[in-house]
């Protein structure tokens, strides 16, 4: 019994002093009630605890089985919106502030401290060398100045991180230092050239980070190019950065890729988000055997602005047609609704009040009704005898609609009299704009 006691008087002290506490303050404190923490890997992020956020207060403890590496805390949904990353040492406990519009400050941990302050360092630099150029000063000793101070930031805060986690985000930073003066315009062309120098795709830290995300879509939406338009310049950026990491696993150029897709989509360059698909990021479905993703990038390609919208067969007057046969309007408004949606029933109204201004022949409108039974439909299709109305047994399971993507409904598209793809209005008031603004 004594042997015991002993045991454990000697593993208690080992037990108590292995665990850490993660604490944070978060502004305004009435946004946030709850904290997730996830302990990141390459591939996946593994739920570690979660606290609620009292009074703007976190609280989370790590046992002693926590190991050190990349965590994530997630504040809000959704999660790869609202989160940001820490290190963890496992020597230390940390503790920060953190509000939404100024980000997040470390209070305590020598280690997260240290790259906030490596961050906040070459910023300043980066901000002088800005106003330089800006100023349009002659002054190239002072730039010179500038530039040493840089080099010699970058070298101290690399021996201040020796053996730290930390050190392979400093490392991976290091900017582009000239080794003599450069005018703007070649020293823009060169951040451009090295922007990836530092940058080790293979690096299991960086992977388990925001780091590549965050590098990417700098890249991608802040290097400009004055010799060609927006869209021109977005490929470009994304063919050199998809250069630059060409040695990088498939599994996380498909994290990548897929995020830089999705904003794309998000910002409405559809155009964009395809090249993306049809250059990069197929080939990486492909080679992961990644079906779905394949499935789903043709069919987001299929529906864009400007393609052939997918063809159905209808009844119509006891004949069989297709869409393509139809030569009846100048555009053609397909809509998929539901007798049981309610905002279905307060637009299609409003949709049909809307036609109905129209020039004779200028609008057709194809109501497809993605149903579970006919009962109601059939019934609320005789108040719009002018739309042409196809029923979409199997609602979610509906053909044509998971040929159009549809997830929800009502949703538009606006054909051409040639059943290209022109519009897709979030309902119906954006559909009466756009024609509208024709």
């Amino acid at each position: 019994m004594l042997k015991r006691i002993v045991a454990l008087a000697v593993l208690l002290p080992n037990i108590f002093f292995g665990q850490h506490t993660i604490k944070g303050t978060f502004s305004p404190a009435e946004d946030y009630n709850i904290a997730l923490l996830y302990k990141v890997t390459p591939t996946v992020s593994e739920y570690v605890t979660n606290s609620e956020i009292k009074d703007g207060i976190l609280e989370l403890k790590l046992d002693s089985a926590a190991t050190k590496g990349m965590y994530r805390i997630v504040y809000a949904i959704p999660q790869e919106d609202y989160n940001f990353d820490i290190i963890y040492n496992g020597k230390e406990n940390i503790e920060f502030t953190f509000n939404s519009e100024t980000g997040v400050e470390f209070l305590a941990s020598a280690e997260n401290k240290l790259l906030a302050s490596y961050k906040n360092s070459m910023s300043m630099i980066t901000h002088s060398i800005g106003n330089f150029y800006r100023e349009e000063s002659k002054d190239t000793i002072a730039l010179k100045s500038i530039f040493n101070t840089q080099r010699e930031a970058q070298s101290s805060f690399e021996t201040l991180a020796k053996g730290t986690i930390a050190l392979e985000f400093i490392k991976a930073n290091t900017p582009y230092i000239p080794e003599t003066f450069e005018d703007v315009k070649t020293y823009v062309e060169s951040l451009k050239t090295h922007y990836f120098d530092y940058v080790d795709f293979n690096n299991e830290t960086l992977q388990s980070s925001n780091f590549f995300d965050e590098r990417m879509l700098n890249y991608v939406f802040g290097m400009s190019s004055e010799d060609v338009d927006e869209i021109t310049n977005y490929k470009n950026n994304i063919d050199v950065f998809c250069n630059a990491m060409k040695y990088a696993p498939d599994g996380i150029k498909r994290i990548l890729l897929i995020d830089l897709w999705q904003q794309m989509v998000d910002l409405g360059f559809e155009n964009v988000a395809n090249y993306i698909s049809e250059t990069h990021l197929i080939d990486v479905a492909k080679a992961l055997n990644d079906e779905e993703l394949i499935k789903g990038l043709t069919l987001f390609k299929n529906t864009s602005i400007g393609s052939k919208a997918p063809d159905f067969s209808f009844e119509i007057e006891n004949e069989t047609k297709k869409l393509n046969e139809l030569n009846t309007a100048v555009n053609y408004i397909i809509v998929f609704w539901s007798s049981t949606c309610s905002h279905c029933l307060d637009e299609i109204p409003q949709l049909q009040t809307f036609v109905k201004t129209q020039e004779a022949g200028k609008v057709k409108v194809i109501a497809i009704g993605l149903e579970e039974e006919p009962n109601k439909w059939d019934i609320l299709i005789k108040k719009y005898a002018d739309f042409i109305h196809v029923y979409g047994e199997g609602k979610w399971d509906n053909k044509i609609g998971n040929d159009y993507g549809v997830t929800a409904t009502p949703t538009y598209f606006v054909l051409n009299k040639d059943k290209k793809i022109i519009a897709k209005p979030e309902d119906v008031e954006a559909l009466k704009m756009f024609f509208e603004a024709e």
